[in-house]
């Protein structure tokens, strides 16, 4: 059977190419969609996890941008009995040099060590640490000027994650000067027992009690929670289906003409005997064959996209790609079933129709 549907490939060579060529666009079209907005979610909890087991932000704001609380909660939070340490940041974004927007961090100062220095030292005051994807693109190496403040360049950084790599870090009493806040969020980490573990709740609790004004979640929860990343996580969805319809329409449209050439071959094939499940089930083998091969191919040109989108200094390391296991997977299914779905509709509606019309050459 596999033999019948390679040979019947390669007989309808340019329908193949161009079924071929249209599953290769849809397929590496939902890869670069969902591994992208995958990797901007990565990236930013990858960030937010590296902090500690506890986000604190303002109660009742929509995003992290907007949230302000007061860095002072830091001292009556290291004496709660089950905290370790804890620390606090400022998120915040502005233009530096030809660069329309920069990330711009400002951190407190037990948080520097989250930031691996390749070159000079940590900023003091009126200094910052530049990320090395920034540096590269920077004209004036020595100083940077954010929101009309000028900061001497203290040093460069490398980090993995591309948000941070391509921002710009400085002491959190100065970046709280520049976007008129205390702190966007308060980072937390507990001890741990002697049983191995850590009580979460209860530190939540204990946290919670000491000020209204706050919303304290373990980073965890933040994470799976966190509105933003649901609507990247919800428009990726949206946009993957489209390209997943477009793909389809045109793999049915494609076959439709295909399986219309061929009716005198399904004819005489019926007309021998041959039931039309087995036609159908050649069919659904020849696009099963075409589904894997697209995958591959989808898969590999889509690493090289990515490539070329982490590595192009215009994208400042921010949009970067990460595919999964479990997102290769996922489009795998989607990839055999748009292949399938494409063939088996028209290759349904041909089994349908009477043998000796199909011998006749009358259209489907």
């Amino acid at each position: 059977m596999i033999s019948s549907a390679v040979k019947a490939l390669k007989a309808n060579y340019l329908k193949t190419i161009l079924i071929y060529l249209s599953l290769i666009f849809s397929i590496t079209s939902i890869f670069l969609i969902s591994s992208i907005s995958n990797g901007i979610i990565s990236m930013y909890s990858s960030m937010l996890k590296s902090d500690g087991d506890i986000i604190i932000t303002q109660a009742k704001i929509s995003d992290t941008f907007f949230s302000n609380v007061n860095i002072n909660l830091i001292t009556k939070i290291n004496k709660l009995s089950n905290v370790k340490n804890s620390s606090a940041i400022i998120v915040g974004a502005s233009p530096v040099e030809k660069l329309p927007i920069v990330a711009v961090y400002g951190v407190s100062e037990n948080r520097f060590a989250n930031y691996k220095l390749v070159k000079d030292s940590y900023p003091k005051e009126n200094e910052v640490l530049v990320g090395q994807s920034i540096y590269k693109q920077l004209k004036n190496k020595k100083t940077i000027e954010i929101a009309n403040k000028t900061f001497k360049v203290s040093g460069v950084f490398q980090s993995d994650i591309g948000f941070e790599n391509g921002g710009v870090v400085l002491n959190i009493k100065e970046a709280g000067e520049i976007f008129n806040k205390s702190a966007s969020m308060i980072m937390v980490n507990s001890k741990i027992n002697k049983n191995g573990d850590t009580n979460i709740k209860k530190l939540i609790k204990d946290i919670s009690s000491l000020s209204s004004k706050i919303d304290v979640k373990s980073t965890k929860s933040f994470v799976n929670n966190y509105n933003q990343f649901k609507i990247i996580q919800t428009s990726s969805n949206a946009i993957s289906f489209i390209a997943f319809a477009m793909g389809l329409l045109g793999i049915v449209s494609i076959m439709s003409i295909t399986i219309n050439q061929r009716k005198s071959e399904f004819g005489i094939k019926r007309a021998i005997g041959i039931p039309m499940r087995k036609i159908v089930f050649q069919i659904m083998s020849e696009s099963f064959i075409l589904g894997f091969f697209s995958f591959i191919s989808a898969f590999v040109l889509s690493h090289i996209v990515l490539y070329f989108i982490k590595n192009s200094s215009s994208l400042q390391g921010y949009v970067n790609g990460e595919i999964s296991t479990n997102l290769s997977l996922y489009i795998f299914a989607t990839s055999i079933i748009m292949a399938m779905l494409g063939a088996v509709i028209p290759a349904l509606n041909a089994a349908k129709i009477d043998p000796v019309i199909l011998i006749q050459g009358n259209k489907i």
